[in-house]
């Protein structure tokens, strides 16, 4: 089982899930010789792979990036597994990419779009936030005042989402799966301010509402999962190893 991006945050756990579950990985980065964009050392990397999980990611908060990032990686990868021979192609992408108009998200929705027109057997798996991010978004605000905006999610578990799919790219197919997401919903800020204080950190975090449709998209729910959701149960609480079980 070939994963691309296989050394990002769920990328690294999905190749421990795949250890597990005895199968061997192969990891597709630019660190392991492998440049998703360029296709160079694709064909050599899913020489006799059999399952494709795509957990390829860029850092970038501009549309155009993003989208050529996701049309460049995902046509790459979808040719040379056509190439290969590959039986299942399974792609991460993130609940409310369809409906939520953040300039990532307009990637992902392009990624999605290669993936059901690309002419390999297909299966989405669409999650939701890491309870990560909040920390994500922490070290990369400088200073003593830390700027998150206001966000209603349903954060879930790597480890745990990194389990399921593997056991989903095992199996044959499905087309779009089941939302995937966490036990409880919480403001992003008050994470962010959780993360701080289990780390004796004195600074602070400053709520910063998004605006415009973006915001009302995400103030309408529309980060949270949909109605058949897969639910995992890890709490934010227990990652963070506080030791409370607080609810949304």
């Amino acid at each position: 089982m070939a994963v691309a991006g296989g050394t990002g945050v769920l990328g690294a756990r999905i190749v421990e899930a795949v250890r597990n579950h005895g199968a061997t990985p192969v990891v597709i980065a630019r660190s392991q010789g492998v440049d998703l964009t360029t296709g160079a050392g694709l064909d050599r990397a899913l020489d006799g792979v059999d399952v494709v999980v795509d957990a390829s990611n860029v850092t970038t908060l501009r549309t155009k990036p993003a989208i050529a990032f996701f049309e460049a990686a995902c046509g790459q990868l979808l040719a040379a597994e056509q190439r290969a021979g590959v039986r299942h192609h399974l792609a991460v992408s993130i609940v409310g990419c369809d409906r939520v108009d953040v300039p990532y998200y307009l990637g992902k929705r392009r990624q999605e779009e290669l993936v059901r027109a690309g002419g390999m057997p297909w299966t989405i798996v669409r999650a939701t936030q890491f309870h990560e991010f909040a920390g994500q978004l922490l070290e990369r605000a400088r200073g003593p005042v830390a700027l998150v905006p206001k966000m209603l999610t349903q954060p879930v578990a790597a480890h745990q989402l990194a389990e399921l799919l593997v056991r989903v790219a095992l199996g044959e197919p499905q087309g779009l799966a089941p939302d995937v997401g966490g036990p409880e919903q919480h403001q992003l800020p008050d994470l962010a301010r959780r993360v701080l204080d289990r780390d004796g950190s004195r600074r602070r975090v400053l709520a910063v509402p998004v605006p415009g449709r973006t915001g009302r998209q995400i103030g309408d729910g529309g980060l949270l999962t949909g109605e058949g959701a897969t639910i995992l149960d890890e709490t934010f609480d227990t990652w963070l190893g506080v030791g409370r079980q607080t609810g949304a």
